[in-house]
Parts: C-alpha cells; sequence; structure tokens
C-alpha cells in the first residue's frame, strides 16, 4: 500500500512524503536475517522502534495526512510496528540458543594460566598487635576492646589527671563538644591513650583480673616522621592481692624478650605518670647493635619502648575499688614505636600512605 500525505502543515503545493509500509517490511526482513549478535540487533531496534526512530517518525506524520487517508496510515503503522517488535522477539530468541550451543560445544585449554588474583594480608601495625596480644594471652592475660569516644572521667579524671593537667587542654585532646545530661561530666572526647579501658574494666570487674586492651588513640599532633593525629597503643592491667613491681619487671622482661630476642636486656628508669606510683619508663637494649650503639638506638645502646608502673591508690578508688585491699601494675606501649623499632621503619607516615611496595614486605 502507498500512501501520499503532506509533509507538514504547509501548503500543498511543499513536498509531500510518501511510505511505502511493503518497502520497509522487505527492508527489515531482510536486515533482521544478517543480525548476527546482540548489539546489531539492539542497532536494529534503535533504527525502528525508539523514540527517534522510522515508527515515530511514521506516527508523527499523521497529523499532516489527508483526513480520508489517516485510516489507513495508522492501521498500516500499527501493523508494521507489530512485524517489527516479531521480528526483534524471534531474533532474540534465535541469538539465545545459538550462544547456548556454543557454550555446551566450547573446548577450553586446561593448560593455559589462570587469571591472577591480588591476595591481601594483614597491614604491618595489625601484625604487630596481634603478636603482642599474643605473647600476653600466653601469659595469662585476655584482650579486651574499648571505645575510641570516650569521657572526660574515663579519659582523664578517674586516671588522677588533675584538672590543669595540659593534657588535658583543648590544644592536647581532640574534644566531641557533646553533653549527657544524665553524666556528671559532661564532655565526650576521642581518647588520647588506651588507658581508660582500664577504668571500664575495673568497673564492669571484680579482681583477679589481667587484661590488655589494644586500639586506636588520638591527639592533635602536628605530623611528622614521628608523630601522627592518630596512632595505636596497647594498655595492659593486672589487679590482684599482693602484686608487686618485681612481678611487673618479671612480666615485661619476658613479654620484651619473647617479642623481640631473648639477647636483650632490660632498663627500669624512674619517671612520673598520675595513674601510676611509682612510675618507669622501660628501655631495652638495642637488639640491632647488642647495644654497642648505632643510628637507630641514637649511639646509646638503649631503645625507649613503654612506659609503667604500680596502679595509684587513687585509679582503685575512682572504680570503687576497696582501699588497700588490691595492688596492681600497668604498662602502655606504642604498636607503632615497636614495629618501627623491631623493622628499622624511620618514618612513621609511611605506615599511613598505603604503598603497596612497603605493604609486601611484612
Amino acid at each position: 500500500m502507498t500512501v501520499w500525505f503532506k509533509w507538514s502543515k504547509r501548503p500543498v503545493r511543499k513536498k509531500i512524503r510518501m511510505w511505502n509500509f511493503k518497502e520497509i517490511e522487505s527492508a527489515a526482513k531482510e536486515e533482521i536475517q544478517a543480525i548476527k549478535d546482540y548489539h546489531a540487533l539492539d542497532f536494529f531496534r534503535l533504527k525502528y522502534l525508539s523514540r527517534k526512530g522510522l515508527m515515530a517518525q511514521i506516527y508523527a506524520s499523521l497529523s499532516t495526512a489527508p483526513a480520508e487517508e489517516k485510516p489507513a496510515v495508522g492501521k498500516g503503522a500499527n501493523d508494521l510496528k507489530n512485524l517489527l517488535t516479531q521480528l526483534i522477539d524471534a531474533k532474540q530468541k534465535e541469538l539465545q540458543g545459538t550462544q547456548s550451543s556454543k557454550g555446551s560445544q566450547e573446548i577450553f585449554d586446561v593448560t593455559m594460566p589462570g587469571v591472577h588474583s591480588e591476595i591481601g594480608s594483614a597491614h604491618i601495625l595489625t601484625q604487630t598487635m596481634e603478636h603482642i596480644c599474643r605473647v600476653f594471652e600466653g601469659l595469662g592475660f585476655v584482650v579486651q576492646d574499648g571505645p575510641e569516644i570516650e569521657t572526660e572521667f574515663n579519659n582523664f579524671t578517674a586516671l588522677n589527671i588533675p584538672v590543669d593537667h595540659p593534657s588535658r587542654d583543648a590544644f592536647d585532646t581532640f574534644y566531641l563538644n557533646q553533653s549527657d545530661p544524665k553524666r556528671k561530666d559532661r564532655n565526650l572526647l576521642l581518647r588520647s591513650h588506651t588507658s581508660p579501658g582500664q577504668i571500664r574494666v575495673m568497673q564492669e570487674h571484680a579482681p583477679p583480673l589481667a587484661v590488655v586492651i589494644p586500639g586506636k588513640v588520638y591527639r592533635p599532633d602536628a605530623v611528622d616522621a614521628s608523630h601522627s593525629f592518630m596512632f595505636h597503643q596497647i594498655e595492659g592491667l593486672l589487679v590482684d592481692q599482693d602484686i608487686k613491681f618485681s612481678d611487673l619487671k618479671g612480666l615485661l622482661t619476658a613479654s620484651c624478650q619473647r617479642f623481640f630476642s631473648d639477647d636483650i636486656k632490660m632498663r627500669f628508669r624512674p619517671h612520673f605518670f598520675p595513674f601510676t606510683e611509682p612510675s618507669a619508663e622501660v628501655d631495652i637494649s638495642c637488639y640491632l647493635c647488642k647495644a654497642k650503639g648505632c643510628s637507630v638506638c641514637g649511639r646509646k645502646g638503649w631503645l625507649e619502648i613503654m612506659g609503667c608502673g604500680m596502679v595509684h591508690p587513687k585509679v582503685f578508688e575512682a572504680v570503687g575499688y576497696p582501699t588497700g585491699k588490691y595492688t596492681g601494675l600497668a604498662f602502655g606501649m606504642g604498636v607503632e614505636r615497636l614495629a618501627m623499632l623491631k623493622y628499622g621503619i624511620k618514618d612513621i607516615r609511611i605506615f599511613f600512605e598505603n604503598d603497596v611496595r612497603f605493604l609486601r614486605q611484612f
């Protein structure tokens, strides 16, 4: 059927457009027989049935056709659209059958190398933290987690840190400026050390207890080769009756020898921490130069690794333990520092740069 109608609403003397539906049908059947893949089929569908395709043009031109021709043009357009839809559906089923047939007959060469997948591993800091925790688990300690958002009471007050102590200043602590009306102490902060874990454990459990508390801590320090605003610590706490400083020395000596080397020597230097009394800094002999002096130990032969001491009576008082009934020991160490000393790493920033070349070495 050949139908003539106006191309636009302009006078009849202007261009007149003719649609030959039989010719379009014949061309479409010929095109679709040559299609061999889904990409070509999708191109065929867009050509005829898309918003800018041929069928859209035919329907748009109906308004310019003479009134007596519109029924015939409309019927021809609908018939053509139905035919095109049937052709596309039939070709799609044909292609699906072809793909299934090829897949069942495809032969795989089992001698070809497979696709390589990268296998991840624990970060060096995670490995170091787990190693230290395993050492203390072997000595009878239990690993305990603590929240990274703490109260000012747990982070400072209960640890016998006075209100005017510099560490409580906003320049040294990340305060969150939140409040809880049910608490006397309403300030929340990102914990600046893992020692608040001691308070939480003692508030929830009665002695005897022996725990290590690993985790992230935060301080607004300028980032350089030896400082970071976020780093990791491991806190240790042992509380029971008749715990002595000699127990602390023996415990730390055994744990450091298991982590570093049996050949290292220990040195305890007097120090001050508000939450321990007496307090000490712990040094180990440099295991790289055998205490002879090298660039790692600053030619001194000793490496500072942690702080420790006997739990202050004020801390026991803050958690509600009976006065004079228990004694305890506590210690805290920086995971980054221990990893840097053990593996000869000179810059703390490299731990957090996510350089795969560095991480693959561990």
